[in-house]
């Protein structure tokens, strides 16, 4: 989906159901910046391909806009190509963590013979994880050739959370700092984090973008960005007010019900 003369969307890539998450890329005169490289090879493959479909033979680089497995799970198959992936100084997992949310991933599977046969590899299939080769300890900028991207620090959802700004365009980039549709993911962080969240919302609607793409759900207008955020700064304030996530507000409530995965 174009979005604007330089901005894309690649939206509704698989994840936990009933979860589909979101990339996208700037391409530029020289240079392509891709936003997220999906949750596995697959994903990475379709994002890739977009974007040498809408500018053949411009340079690549890749963004990651957080830690979490379901933005960095391509990051292997761009990585083999050569291609560069930025990321905050924070972002690495570990090879125990990936095993683990492929675990999780298989056991969300509700047939019982395809959870015994870990179908959930399938999914997986010669996915590797693979870490941000380029550390960012301060916001940057992107020369990509008529166009500029701007890599701002918006955490929150983690720490590691970045938005990536397109001032010409007025496009925003945001993961899962903001989502539409989607209840926010705030099982990752603390107290803390979700106050940090709190201001990186607020500088978010100062920028007054004309388009945002969130880490998950739909494409925002300017006006569907201010409700989406406020239903978010809602179940922040209130998990502020609590001391708790609403998963761990539930688990209290429901000691019988622990069980569930993030993202």
């Amino acid at each position: 989906m174009q979005i604007s003369p330089h901005c894309y969307a690649v939206t509704g890539l698989g994840y936990f159901s009933p979860w589909c998450v979101n990339a996208g890329f700037v391409a530029g005169d020289t240079t392509t910046l891709i936003v997220d490289t999906g949750a596995n090879l697959m994903a990475a493959q379709t994002i890739h391909g977009y974007a040498c479909a809408a500018s053949p033979g411009n340079r690549i680089l890749a963004v990651n806009t957080e830690k979490h497995f379901d933005h960095v799970g391509g990051n292997g198959f761009f990585r083999d190509l050569g291609i560069d992936i930025y990321g905050h100084a924070e972002n690495q997992r570990t090879a125990e963590e990936f095993a683990a949310e492929i675990a999780v991933f298989n056991d969300s599977t509700l047939d019982r013979l395809r959870r015994e046969r870990q179908e959930a590899h399938a999914f997986f299939h010669r996915t590797e994880l693979t870490a941000p080769n380029k550390k960012l300890g301060e916001e940057t900028v992107f020369d990509l050739g008529g166009v500029t991207a701007e890599v701002l620090f918006t955490p929150g959802h983690t720490r590691t959370n970045l938005s990536i700004w397109i001032p010409q365009e007025r496009v925003l980039f945001t993961g899962d700092c903001v989502v539409s549709l989607y209840r926010p993911n705030l099982e990752a962080g603390s107290s803390e984090d979700w106050r940090l969240w709190l201001a990186s919302l607020d500088r978010i609607e100062g920028l007054r973008p004309a388009f945002v793409l969130g880490g998950h759900g739909n494409l925002l207008s300017a006006a569907e960005l201010t409700t989406a955020i406020e239903i978010i700064r809602g179940d922040l304030r209130e998990a502020i007010a609590q001391g708790l996530s609403p998963h761990q507000q539930f688990c209290k409530q429901n000691p019988d019900k622990t069980k569930a995965g993030y993202l």
